[in-house]
């Protein structure tokens, strides 16, 4: 991968954090406090909400610094290493929670009797698009491993 191309991405990783931390912030306080002023019935969720949001955009955020981190082994030429096992297996674990995040969310919204369809719907998609990435990312890592293996048995002929 040519220089110039990680570093865009780069800048594209690196607006992404900010404007997620900007969501965290600015945006997801208020508008569970709009929520429950609006739905008093469900303010008793403020907190719940609160807390998986952030943790949910947090997970997006470990992700984008993992992914920054290999775009660098990338850039060094360092990318079949043991380290980048170790990131592939953070943004793994980070989708997974993520996944799991919103069937936490999707069961205590359920359990509130916020039993609207597109909440059924939304929740599936979530739960559906989450193990999709979880099984993308482990056929990337096999892929990964496998060219490692490659890379480290020309080496040796070599």
């Amino acid at each position: 991968m040519q220089r110039p191309t990680i570093l865009v991405l780069k800048a594209l990783i690196a607006a992404m954090i900010l404007l997620i931390l900007a969501c965290q912030l600015f945006l997801v306080p208020p508008t569970a406090q709009g929520m429950a002023r609006n739905y008093p019935e469900f303010a008793d969720l403020v907190v719940p909400g609160i807390v998986i949001a952030e943790l949910f955009l947090l997970c997006i955020q470990v992700v984008n610094v993992c992914v920054w981190r290999l775009l660098s082994m990338v850039g060094e030429q360092n990318i079949f290493g043991t380290d980048a096992f170790r990131w592939v297996d953070v943004i793994l674990g980070s989708i997974v929670a993520a996944t799991l995040l919103i069937v936490v969310a999707f069961a205590i919204l359920a359990s509130a009797g916020v039993g609207n369809p597109s909440i059924l719907l939304l929740g599936s998609l979530g739960v559906v698009v989450g193990s999709g990435l979880s099984m993308l990312v482990i056929v990337m890592r096999g892929l990964l491993r496998n060219a490692a293996q490659l890379q480290q048995d020309l080496s040796e002929v070599v």
